[in-house]
């Protein structure tokens, strides 16, 4: 399949089970797709470029260290959550949307493939309450709404190579989003690591946010 060699190409260091669950991805999204609309029906056919290797990212700009908690805030049908579970079976996910049959694709596609280390959660962010090392998020709202409201979600605790905060995925100018953050915040240009013209415009985004170890 020539759409999952361009991921393995990128990731080469892959294990059977996880190129055996990223293979899995295209019949099941189309499938769900088909009849609960959760990505662009004319953009079904450009899955592993613009969704899951979209998702993979962050694993270009961070290595989750085995047990950091991660959420992922507005996914959708299980993106960036479901690739980036794939990617690091020894991290924990938990993919809350508010919008309850986007939730409902996520859970099923995770079943299908027999992911372990991903949970669920149909709610909006606000009524939220658990701790995590890091929030992903696909961009589902501008930076500075995003950081406000996932600012509580933000454990203490840290143990990554990066501080705990926010990781999001943007495309075009973000210059005046980023600029309240002065030094709290990194960006990288996906061009930088993947060729595909689609990444042109794309960045990943990573806020800092601090709080005091209980």
């Amino acid at each position: 399949m020539e759409q999952l060699q361009q991921i393995l190409n990128y990731f080469p260091g892959l294990n059977e089970e996880q190129i055996r669950q990223l293979s899995s991805l295209e019949e099941l999204y189309t499938d769900w797709n088909s009849k609960i609309n959760v990505i662009s029906r004319k953009d079904i056919g450009n899955l592993y470029e613009h969704h899951v290797l979209h998702s993979l990212g962050i694993a270009k700009v961070i290595r989750f260290r085995e047990g950091t908690q991660v959420m992922d805030l507005g996914t959708g049908g299980g993106f960036p959550g479901i690739p980036l579970a794939i990617l690091f079976p020894d991290v924990q996910f938990h993919l809350v949307d508010s919008i309850g049959k986007k939730i409902k694709v996520a859970t099923e596609v995770a079943q299908a493939i027999g992911l372990k280390n991903v949970t669920f959660c149909h709610s909006r962010v606000e009524e939220e309450k658990g701790l995590f090392d890091f929030v992903v998020s696909r961009a589902v709202m501008p930076l500075p709404d995003l950081v406000k409201a996932c600012r509580k979600n933000i454990s203490p605790h840290q143990h990554n190579a990066l501080p705990n905060g926010l990781i999001c995925l943007k495309g075009g100018e973000v210059e005046n989003e980023i600029r309240p953050f002065k030094h709290e915040i990194l960006t990288w240009d996906l061009k930088d690591f993947f060729n595909e013209e689609f990444f042109v415009t794309k960045k990943a985004v990573f806020v800092a946010i601090n709080k005091r170890k209980a």
